[in-house]
């Protein structure tokens, strides 16, 4: 069944909406709410790192209460076993038939909460779902909703008990955001407004309401489609990607899905604006969010000390953009 598009002001008074719910609950994080949009409208999915205590989860699950999404929460632990994701056939003995017992992956919006923390055979278990949105079972292929999003969690300063996210993971998500600490006048707020709660904080009780449902996302989604990338902002994209695998400082460069999720991307933000074509601008603004975990620093720059967004920083500086 085709979804009709909504039309490209639609969705940013959509998106207009979602960020005044979400704001009923979270203070500030207003870049990264953005960039959950962005994801949402390009089909993508995010993984945020953060300290703890820096509201990760109870964003992802304030977006997912404002979406209307079916949510699903997988708590990541050193046994947590690939079927305890994907589920399994368990075998009736009252029918002597197999029947499937599905896992927390069978959702719309999937929050992996501290996702490094389990070892890589069982991360490997979201892989088809991400880049195929189905999950195959005993050699059976099961479809995932064509919304299916993938929040996950990790934190950066912990190194016991966590595992590295294996390449082909990271190449998955398309942006990877740092969630930073909140400024003063924004703690004094969070402070205020949850230091008399007592218990853990929940969207609905802070009055999260979902204002869309699969239906509209994915007429939302449709619509992204209609926003123009033209010939010369798609050869900036291609030759800024390109950059990544000639610099000295890089022993790994970003892969062609890169490109194409850098594309998507920015037309998502385009969409946002209500704006039916991509600027430049679009491209610069989230380069950091898409390559900062696909890029390697070689031997020599880990050495001198260098950071990776300083990197993508100068490489957008260096790759013209078109006017």
């Amino acid at each position: 069944m085709t979804v009709p598009a909504l039309t490209l002001p639609e969705v940013s008074r959509l998106a207009a909406q979602i960020r005044g719910q979400i704001a009923k609950a979270v203070v500030g994080q207003t870049e990264t709410i953005d960039a959950l949009l962005v994801a949402l409208l390009a089909q993508g999915h995010v993984l945020l790192e953060g300290p703890p205590g820096t509201a990760k989860t109870f964003m992802a699950q304030c977006f997912a209460a404002s979406l209307g999404l079916q949510f699903g929460r997988i708590q990541f632990t050193p046994d947590l076993m690939p079927g305890d994701i994907l589920g399994s056939n368990l075998f009736n003995f009252q029918t002597s038939q197999f029947t499937l017992t599905r896992g927390p992956i069978f959702c719309e919006l999937l929050l992996g909460d501290e996702i490094n923390r389990t070892p890589p055979k069982t991360q490997a278990a979201l892989l088809e779902a991400m880049q195929e949105r189905r999950v195959t079972l005993d050699g059976t292929a099961h479809s995932l909703p064509v919304n299916f999003m993938v929040v996950a969690t990790q934190n950066p300063i912990e190194s016991q008990g966590v595992y590295p996210l294996p390449e082909a993971q990271l190449d998955r998500f398309l942006f990877k955001l740092l969630v930073a600490y909140p400024s003063a006048a924004e703690e004094a707020k969070i402070v205020s407004t949850f230091g008399e709660r007592a218990g853990p904080s929940r969207a609905a009780d802070m009055g999260v309401e979902a204002v869309a449902d699969a239906a509209t996302i994915a007429a939302a989604a449709a619509a992204v489609k209609t926003v123009t990338l033209s010939d010369s902002v798609t050869d900036y994209i291609v030759r800024l990607i390109r950059a990544t695998r000639e610099s000295a400082d890089l022993s790994a460069g970003a892969s062609p899905r890169a490109a194409v999720l850098l594309a998507n991307a920015a037309r998502a933000r385009a969409a946002l604006e209500a704006r039916d074509y991509v600027l430049p601008d679009d491209v610069k603004a989230l380069a950091a969010s898409v390559l900062r975990h696909r890029l390697l620093l070689s031997p020599a720059a880990e050495i001198e000390g260098k950071q990776v967004e300083a990197l993508v920083a100068a490489l957008v500086e260096a790759t013209e953009a078109p006017r």
